[in-house]
């Protein structure tokens, strides 16, 4: 018997940054899965939701008889589901680190987060940037630098030189300075090209200009 592909749940390519980051786990570790996309802030979003998630958000993986929701914890289960793809770094300091910087951007910035929202498919350059969204924009540079200094120069254009789910937690804001036209450190723009260079990427972008607004 064929063993199921895994079905990752998501929300509008356009709009939903949580998504992104698990969808994007998979295409970088190279697992075929299925996809189901709910259009948010429409009437029959929770209904449609919560027919998969018992959480009533997405994203949402199902492998098989596992349940697993919440973005970060899906990275860990896909890290997981192929030790091999080293979707984090090998090096045991290198690996705390980036688990270190991917939990602090799944549960901060929330000045980044209301005030330039994720819109993959526009360009809306800001004449100026609220303070909490500048405080956010400059916390996430000096982590960007630092890891690109400390682990990333020597093996690759990512934040630990290879791709890890740290890239993962980091491409939606990849598109947020992208959308909004937010300068950036050299060092930084160099990754947020980096990141949206990727084929993965591309494939989200193009299919998110194809959605209904």
């Amino acid at each position: 018997m064929t063993a199921q592909r895994p079905l990752l749940v998501i929300g509008t390519k356009r709009y939903s940054s949580w998504s992104l980051r698990p969808w994007l786990a998979l295409k970088q570790a190279g697992i075929s899965f299925d996809e189901v996309v709910i259009q948010l802030r429409q009437p029959d979003t929770q209904a449609r939701i919560a027919q998969f998630s018992p959480s009533g958000r997405v994203p949402f993986l199902r492998d098989d008889d596992v349940s697993v929701w919440d973005s970060l914890a899906i990275c860990e289960y896909v890290a997981e589901m192929l030790p091999g793809a080293y979707l984090w770094p090998q090096d045991r300091g290198a690996r705390a680190v980036a688990r270190s910087v991917a939990a602090e951007m799944h549960s901060g910035f929330p000045g980044l987060r209301e005030h330039l929202s994720m819109d993959v498919a526009r360009t809306i350059p800001l004449p100026t940037i609220p303070d909490a969204a500048r405080n956010d924009i400059a916390r996430v540079q000096a982590i960007w630098m630092d890891c690109r200094k400390r682990f990333g120069m020597a093996g690759g254009p990512f934040l630990f030189g290879r791709f890890t789910m740290a890239d993962a937690m980091y491409a939606p804001v990849a598109t947020r300075f992208r959308t909004y036209g937010v300068k950036l450190e050299p060092v930084c723009q160099a990754y947020v090209d980096a990141i949206m260079a990727l084929p993965a990427m591309i494939e989200w972008v193009a299919a998110a200009k194809l959605e209904e607004a």
